[in-house]
């Protein structure tokens, strides 16, 4: 086993420094540019508060005050014909300035168009559920308050979706490790066996970047897979990907992974 080391602060420090890539801005368009988005905008704009407002790779993105959103959606569903939520959740900006940056996905199918609407939030604030008036949005605001933490106010069951519902900390946020943090290591440990295994299993390994030949039974030997069972010696020949069972098939040419030729051009 190897040696352990306790993780119980990991999530007080940002791990989002300068050494990850940032990508280039994608450039922006002024609505007045597209004559249906510059419409929308338009009505948009005489019921509510718009803070900024942009065309980028033919999205309308708008940027809202956070406590008008339902009724943003509300006018824009039912009268602006943007009839779908397709996507919503959020951005953790907290390592630059303690915010969340939310954002919600329209498709209207009518005019072929997609807008986002955006806020901010304070970090601990809460968003106001849209679940009402679009249903899909009852999952996705579960997946943003297991993700990161954000509450949906008025939602009907606000748990958690994808972790187990007495899990600890919020995994899509920049501050949670890629590994895990010291509840994440001994989770399913003291759930299965109790705490009192921990000396005798030890804790989960979530390590990324660790590659072990003997992984699920040694069928994670990429290149030079063998049955279950067989004894590794380590002077495995590679193994030659076949694309058809052995013998071919009937009237079709038998090709292989050196023979076959991928095709890069999306446009042929």
């Amino acid at each position: 086993m190897r040696a352990y080391t306790p993780k119980d602060d990991v999530q007080a420090k940002a791990y989002y420094t300068d050494r990850f890539y940032v990508a280039p801005q994608v450039p922006k368009q002024d609505v007045s540019t597209d004559p249906v988005f510059a419409a929308d905008l338009e009505a948009i704009s005489a019921k509510f508060e718009v803070k900024e407002s942009f065309i980028q790779v033919e999205n309308m993105v708008i940027y809202i005050n956070a406590k008008d959103i339902y009724a943003v959606l509300e006018f824009m569903r039912d009268s602006l014909e943007y009839t779908q939520l397709t996507e919503m959740s959020a951005i953790d900006w907290l390592a630059k300035d303690d915010t969340f940056e939310i954002f919600y996905q329209m498709l209207s199918m009518n005019k072929r168009k997609r807008t986002r609407i955006k806020f901010f939030i304070k970090n601990g604030d809460a968003v106001d559920s849209v679940e009402k008036l679009f249903r899909c949005a009852d999952w996705s605001e579960r997946e943003m308050f297991d993700m990161f933490g954000i509450e949906a106010n008025n939602h009907p069951f606000m748990k958690r979706i994808l972790m187990p519902y007495d899990w600890q900390g919020n995994p899509l946020l920049k501050t949670y490790p890629l590994e895990g943090d010291e509840f994440a290591a001994w989770y399913e440990i003291d759930k299965i066996y109790g705490k009192e295994a921990r000396e005798a299993i030890g804790p989960e390994i979530r390590d990324t970047a660790r590659v072990d030949r003997y992984d699920s039974e040694r069928f994670a030997r990429l290149g030079y897979e063998q049955p279950k069972g067989t004894k590794i010696t380590g002077n495995e020949e590679p193994t030659v990907q076949s694309y058809q069972e052995e013998g071919g098939v009937f009237m079709v040419t038998k090709f292989d992974k050196d023979t076959s030729k991928i095709i890069d051009d999306p446009q042929r």
